[in-house]
């Protein structure tokens, strides 16, 4: 099989392994897309005794280059061989049917065309690291196997690998080596077959089905007379009849002997000191037996079969129009208030696709948001909804991937990347929180925008999509104003609640007064003072993380910058550190200035770690917790935090926009928004959009059910345009003054933007480089605005440096494609020049 690897015979030749090939004719080749940052697919050749078995949509096993080992999508399969070169053998098929749809590489196909990336990197992004195996694999003895007590037939060369396995784990190469051959694949293949191997990934483990050990009473046990013999024949022995009870404790074997089949786990039946030596006992007279079965990691959810969701009048011609529109519109927007129900809406929608037998896809912009929603629905749809994000291991995702091809999960909830998942039956796509940029993914390639991605997974289902959102995105506002979009209002909370009342709270009135301290105004801690006192609980809002924002010396004015980024570090305090927040470089606290030796250092600006402490001082009692980035690293912090929150246990929460996000909580009397002016004045065309979605949203979580709720923003300038508008709670004014201001600018939504970054480890190099391509660029594209280029914010983000230049594309413009088509031809050419093949270009199309 050597030559697989290298595809170095002639084609008319024999391989060593007699497979031969008599002429071109009944040759067959594969395209095969691979996790590469190539545009092209790559021709491979299909081994004889694998032409019966390969087709569209399988992974499959190749070589590329000298020495790696990649797994690829079969794209197709012909009888041409390419022109250019030789093609190389495809070494293995990894699945008897297609893992991924005819749908999603359709999907996979538009999004490398629009986001202007290669199918590879969509395909990178879409697979489960476990759905993914290469050379950097390893491999290491299935736990308990001993291949000295097999009663198996192994190979000699299965033989030599499972005793050096002993030792330790290896890699593929490390195999190889031993064995003394280059193609390996058919030996692990067999061992894994033979359950005396696992793969695993040298970082991340490798997905395998977990199993659960069971016990399960022998089946001449099971009727009532052979049990009452039972008992007799152990009543001498107090501990191995204590096994027995506690088993018929867990299976009613008694009253249904069936229920015998199932057994119950190990670990459940030896809890409470129930003897493991006398179950140990028990099986080998026979009595029990000891047997595995695959479990899912998603956990399960009792089928609860709530009643139907009670609408309100409200909801039901909310929900009428919804259904009116998907009838004329493929894609409709509801804008409905915070705290008017729009989620009872979504069950009502879902449950109906799901009894006309489609798949229904929930997405939410982020974990966070997940926690909540997802309990409520695991009780309405039990264990036919999966749900999908990044916090869970490789295995979890690949066992929601396959659930989705199996049938267990016909709903998911999951966040950006669940739009990639393998649906052939989509009925209807919720976006909820439609205007969040977490939709939007960032880095590495594919930057997709997920809320756009699932109007285009809808069309290539012919879905039905309902965007949802209490403050939608000027995009999706200007589509259902030109009537792309079916637009459908919900304008009334929920029951007899109502919208908060909104305090404007002057900080420079208050510093004017001399009435504040340090950076909390006393009209906020007296309406905290009030709320806490009513038995209500508090959010505050704060839109950055750690203590404080920077570190200076009262003395010479040294400030700690970044070694890697042109940003100065964030101090936090609990664990007395500078970070960089982009890059990730920390360093300890110094306690003296370095420039000047002067020890008055002090800490300047408010986090949510310093605002944190401040609340503390001011409600000694109340119990405050703090729900950031900081707090939420491990997988289960969230939730514990939220639910600290639901229960009561915690009185005031304080976080970034982590607590702004579709949070529905009983007793949430009070929101306070700390700084509301950092929020409208961050230098980005979409500063002020940002800034009322945030103070709508955050404030939307005050006042849910009878009692009114209040939110107190802080700013120093109350006359704001933007603040009179959130005053007022008036979203329609609101989008009429900025789409005016947008208009007037070029910018989104009615131009379309790419944004292309270069970057350099050498200024010098940078500039030239951004200067020569904007020239480039100029000459290319006509019909466009091209600006720059320009250092952004932040001009240097590890150690390399920055320049952007923006193309701005009118919305309808015919040549779209044509424009994009020629960046990435310029892009591609300047490349090329001796000067900047070390520089990196980075292209994002529709940038938030």
């Amino acid at each position: 099989m050597e030559d697989r690897l290298h595809g170095s015979r002639p084609i008319a030749n024999t391989t060593p392994e007699g497979e031969g090939v008599a002429s071109s004719g009944d040759t067959f080749f594969c395209e095969v897309m691979l996790p590469v940052p190539l545009a092209n697919y790559f021709t491979y050749r299909v081994p004889r005794d694998l032409q019966g078995e390969i087709q569209k949509g399988q992974r499959v096993i190749v070589p590329f280059g000298d020495r790696k080992i990649l797994t690829g999508i079969v794209m197709s399969v012909h009888t041409t061989p390419p022109k250019a070169y030789e093609a190389k053998y495809v070494l293995e098929v990894l699945d008897p049917y297609p893992v991924v749809s005819d749908q999603q590489l359709k999907l996979f196909t538009w999004m490398a065309s629009y986001y202007l990336c290669t199918q590879g990197e969509v395909m990178n992004a879409a697979l489960p690291a476990g759905l993914k195996l290469s050379s950097e694999s390893m491999v290491q003895l299935y736990p308990d196997f001993d291949p000295d007590e097999s009663d198996l037939p192994f190979s000699e060369k299965e033989l030599l690998l499972l005793t050096h396995l002993r030792n330790a784990p290896m890699s593929y190469s490390a195999i190889s080596e031993l064995l003394g051959i280059k193609n390996i694949y058919s030996i692990i293949k067999s061992l894994v077959a033979k359950e005396a191997i696992l793969l695993f990934e040298e970082i991340k483990e490798k997905y395998k089905p977990k199993t659960e050990k069971r016990v399960r009473l022998a089946k001449e046990f099971t009727d009532n007379e052979a049990l009452q013999q039972l008992f007799e024949s152990l009543a001498p022995k107090p501990k191995q009849e204590a096994v027995l009870l506690k088993y018929l404790q867990l299976v009613p074997v008694m009253h249904d002997r069936s229920a015998n089949r199932q057994g119950a786990p190990r670990k459940e039946l030896l809890s409470e000191g129930v003897s493991a030596s006398s179950l140990e006992t028990l099986i080998r007279n026979g009595i029990f037996e000891e047997f595995q079965v695959t479990v899912s990691r998603i956990g399960t959810a009792e089928e609860a079969n709530p009643p139907q969701v009670q609408l309100s009048s409200e909801q039901k011609e909310a929900q009428a129009g919804i259904l009116k529109a998907f009838s004329e519109h493929a894609v409709t927007l509801l804008r409905g208030i915070t705290g008017s129900g729009k989620t009872e809406i979504y069950v009502s929608l879902i449950r109906q696709a799901l009894e006309g037998g489609s798949q229904v896809l929930y997405m939410l912009p982020e974990i966070a948001l997940t926690t909540q929603i997802v309990r409520r629905l695991q009780k309405i749809f039990g264990n036919s909804m999966g749900v999908y994000h990044s916090r869970f291991s490789d295995a979890e995702r690949v066992e929601v991937w396959k659930g989705i091809q199996n049938g267990t999960f016909r709903f998911i909830v999951g966040v950006r990347s669940s739009v990639l998942l393998p649906f052939d039956n989509l009925g209807l796509i919720i976006v909820d929180e439609e205007h969040d940029p977490s939709y939007k993914q960032q880095d590495p390639a594919p930057r997709y925008h997920a809320r756009d991605a699932a109007i285009m997974l809808g069309q290539i289902h012919h879905a039905k999509v309902l965007l949802g959102s209490a403050t939608p995105s000027l995009e999706s506002t200007f589509q259902a104003q030109r009537g792309k979009y079916a637009f459908v209002r919900l304008d009334k909370r929920f029951g007899e609640a109502r919208l908060p009342e909104v305090i404007i709270a002057d900080m420079a009135r208050e510093r004017k007064a001399k009435t504040v301290k340090g950076e909390i105004l006393q009209l906020l801690v007296k309406r905290f003072f009030g709320t806490l006192g009513e038995g209500q609980q508090g959010n505050h809002f704060q839109n950055r993380r750690g203590y404080s924002p920077m570190m200076m010396c009262e003395v010479c004015h040294w400030v700690p910058k970044c070694i890697n980024c042109a940003v100065s570090l964030t101090y936090h305090s609990y664990r007395n550190a500078l970070v960089c927040h982009y890059c990730g470089y920390r360093e300890t606290a110094p306690s003296t200035c370095p420039t000047c030796s002067s020890a008055r250092l002090k800490t300047v600006g408010y986090g949510t770690e310093k605002l944190e402490e401040e609340l503390k001082v001011y409600f000694p009692e109340a119990h405050i917790q703090r729900m950031d980035l900081d707090t939420t690293r491990t997988r289960k912090s969230h939730e514990t935090i939220l639910e600290d929150f639901e229960r009561g246990d915690t009185h005031i929460l304080v976080g970034t926009q982590m607590v702004t996000k579709g949070l529905d909580f009983d007793k949430v009397g009070m929101v306070g928004i700390f700084n509301a002016d950092r929020m409208m004045h961050f230098p980005d065309f979409r500063s002020y959009e940002r800034a009322f979605q945030l103070i709508t949203q955050v404030s939307g979580r005050a006042g849910r059910r009878e009692v009114p709720g209040r939110v107190v923003i802080q700013t120093s300038n109350p006359e704001h345009t933007l603040l009179q508008l959130v005053l007022r709670h008036d979203v329609d004014g609101f989008y009429n003054y900025e789409l005016a201001e947008r208009s007037k600018n070029h910018y989104p939504p009615f131009t379309r933007l790419v944004e292309i970054t270069v970057k350099h480890s050498d200024r010098k190099v940078c500039h030239a480089c951004a200067g020569h391509l904007f020239e480039m660029l100029r000459q290319h594209l006509s019909g466009v605005w091209i600006m720059g280029p320009a250092e952004p914010v932040v001009a240097r983000i590890r150690n390399q440096y920055l320049m952007t230049i923006l193309v701005k594309i009118p919305r309808g413009y015919a040549g779209l494609q044509d424009v994009k088509a020629n960046i990435q031809e310029c892009v591609a050419t300047i490349l090329k020049e001796k000067d900047y093949r070390n520089t990196r270009v980075v292209i994002d199309v529709d940038p938030v």
